[in-house]
């Protein structure tokens, strides 16, 4: 995989600026009773794609929320397209992906919650901790 350059990063960071404010403007920061937020923006080289890594908190219908962006993506895109068109030749194109890195980590951590149990004999399996 190519290092991302400096540029790509500058665009990359704007864009989330820019996007966690139109997702606040355009209510989506809230899903389904749950935490809608972006956790990074990849830009490809060309800069005409934007990669949007979304983190789900508590939403109960992942596919739902994922789809609920995409069918709103023109008017996300254009929020973008307003604060950032003096910036860059094009506006990119925004794909939306799920960020499972908070899922990956909470399922760890019950992971090693149960070996950390399993490994103490039976007086762990009396004595939880609240962690």
């Amino acid at each position: 995989m190519q290092q991302e350059t400096k540029r790509q990063k500058q665009v990359a960071g704007e864009v989330q600026e820019v996007l966690n404010e139109a997702f606040q403007k355009l209510g989506l920061t809230m899903i389904d009773g749950g935490m809608v937020s972006i956790s990074s923006v990849k830009m490809t080289p060309d800069l005409l794609e934007a990669r949007v890594y979304i983190s789900l908190f508590q939403v109960k219908d992942r596919e739902a929320a994922m789809k609920k962006l995409e069918d709103r993506a023109w008017e996300i895109k254009r929020e973008l397209a307003a604060s950032i068109k003096h910036q860059v030749r094009r506006i990119p194109i925004l794909q939306f992906h799920l960020d499972e890195t908070l899922d990956q980590v909470y399922k760890m951590e019950e992971l090693f919650k149960k070996i950390h149990e399993d490994g103490a004999g039976g007086t762990a399996n009396n004595q939880k901790s609240d962690a």
